[in-house]
């Protein structure tokens, strides 16, 4: 699943995923009728409107297969927020049977084809951001343990990393000067830390912290874990540079 953002605003993310799950060996299929996960109206609190966006997501990827994400959110929508609006609704089993095969990209590489280490170098000091979505799940600790054994990354800590950074979907919107505060906290912090990158796994985080960067006329890059994996693999001669 690409998701709303990779259509809009992150095409490369999505092409990234792609090269590094065939990289993998996986074979990728790509429903050309899918849409949105649903979680901006569930976030949003209107359940009506988010399960019927949620069935069309159950049609679009009807089967066996695993539906790998490449966003802690989108991905943590479709197991855990959707079982929750779907309790009382007839057709909750098709839910749970999508919920079941649902992976957020950085866990299924490590905790589902038991992947552990990355080949190839990305010289280049980055900050992590883990989502909020990325805490009390696998995929934190994955996308680290991925990132940690590519020759000549650095990790660079930043404090209050366990804060939010405003974004979560509809709270820009409905309180932007609280969600700007927040952001433009996270960034203060982790441009004491000297980072050259900051790198996530959710591209709403990096779409709110990018337009601080921007607009205070900052310099500081932003990338997606699927990004920093495709880059080092094309340093290896393992993928082809476009």
């Amino acid at each position: 699943m690409a998701t709303c953002l990779c259509d809009a605003f992150f095409d490369d993310v999505a092409k990234a995923t792609v090269q590094v799950l065939e990289y993998l060996g996986v074979e990728v299929e790509f429903p050309a009728d899918q849409t949105c996960c649903g979680q901006p109206a569930f976030n949003a609190g209107d359940w009506k409107a988010s399960r019927k966006v949620v069935r069309h997501v159950v049609d679009a990827f009807k089967g066996e297969d695993p539906v790998v994400i490449p966003s802690g959110s989108c991905a943590a929508m479709l197991f855990h927020g959707a079982l929750l609006e779907f309790e009382k609704e007839d057709d909750l089993p098709e839910v749970q049977q999508l919920a079941n095969r649902s992976w957020e990209l950085l866990d299924y590489i490590v905790n589902g084809l038991g992947v552990t280490e990355w080949p190839g170098s990305f010289p280049h000091k980055v900050s992590f951001h883990r989502s909020c979505h990325l805490r009390g799940t696998c995929s934190g600790p994955a996308a680290l343990q991925l990132m940690e054994s590519i020759d000549g990354l650095e990790i660079a800590t930043f404090g209050e990393a366990e804060q939010c950074c405003g974004f979560g979907g509809a709270f820009s919107v409905s309180h932007p000067n609280v969600s700007g505060k927040m952001g433009q906290l996270k960034i203060e912090n982790i441009l004491a830390a000297d980072p050259e990158y900051l790198v996530a796994a959710d591209m709403g985080c990096l779409l709110h912290l990018g337009g601080i960067v921007d607009k205070g006329g900052k310099n500081l890059p932003r990338f997606h874990v699927a990004q920093v994996l495709r880059d080092a693999l094309i340093s290896a001669n393992l993928l082809p540079a476009d």
